[in-house]
């Protein structure tokens, strides 16, 4: 007798331990429990050399439009605020291991990658920023590509994992080529040494290469193709959209973001469409 109530103990605190378990957030028929937002102090931004929006100055700090944009929403938030470089074609992987907190860099929200929307791999903050893509050639080829069409069987550059090489690939063709760089920025020497046609990359920055320096030979080709939106990409599920998303709406409120834009002559294209990423 005195076994069998054994037992039946033994069974009754089994029971009791798998009912607390599943109550806990195992998968009972109450369903799963979120886990907590996690708790931070730092907002991790991945970024690559792109000016005027984020770019190394002579002492190596970051510096630009999306680099103070981070800072000021940092502030809003008491979040102290870093820079990551990274490699382009990685951000994904880079945001969803943890590496990073959030995509801020000229990032192009309505691209795809590998043919999968962007708006599906990651959360969307507002859009705020618009650009296009922008074909850059040499000066002296001007009379050769004077429409997309001209692209079409050619070799062109742009930076790896970029809206740019989704472009470029769509523009050469299956019999043209298209040259993955790090950044960018280096696509410009890619065209200016003759190793490519042309280079894909968003105008926002051709417009601050093209003509000078070292790029006083290249030029921005008479070529539209189409129109997009920058936006800042967070984890799927990560509250930390919603709030940046609010201090980006108390810093437009303010004009600091619309003082910001003037500062860095992007006044033209910054546009804050609350509609966006919902």
């Amino acid at each position: 007798m005195k076994r069998k109530i054994c037992l039946a103990l033994t069974c009754i605190l089994l029971v009791g331990t798998l009912f607390a378990f599943t109550s806990c957030g195992g998968s009972g028929g109450g369903g799963t429990v979120a886990p907590p937002a996690p708790q931070r102090d730092t907002l991790v931004c991945g970024v690559t050399p792109y000016p005027p929006m984020s770019f190394e100055d002579d002492n190596g700090d970051w510096t630009g439009f999306d680099t103070e944009f981070a800072l000021l929403v940092g502030e809003k938030l008491g979040l102290d605020v870093s820079f990551q470089l990274i490699e382009w074609s990685l951000k994904f992987v880079e945001l969803n291991s943890g590496e990073i907190d959030a995509i801020w860099n000229g990032f192009t929200a309505t691209a795809y990658e590998d043919g999968v929307p962007r708006m599906e791999m990651a959360d969307m903050s507002y859009s705020y920023m618009t650009n296009t893509q922008s074909v850059i050639i040499r000066s002296d080829r001007a009379s050769e590509f004077t429409s997309a069409e001209d692209l079409n069987g050619k070799t062109l550059a742009a930076e790896a994992g970029s809206a740019g090489e989704g472009k470029a690939n769509a523009l050469v063709g299956e019999s043209g080529n298209v040259i993955g760089t790090p950044y960018q920025n280096s696509t410009f020497m890619e065209v200016m040494s003759g190793a490519v046609d042309g280079a894909v990359i968003d105008m926002i920055l051709a417009e601050q290469m093209e003509g000078s320096g070292d790029f006083a030979d290249l030029m921005i080709a008479d070529i539209s193709l189409g129109h997009e939106v920058f936006a800042i990409g967070f984890r799927k599920g990560d509250p930390l959209r919603d709030r940046v998303n609010g201090a980006m709406l108390e810093l437009y409120n303010e004009g600091v973001l619309a003082e910001l834009a003037e500062k860095y002559g992007l006044t033209g294209r910054f546009v804050v469409d609350t509609s966006f990423g919902r």
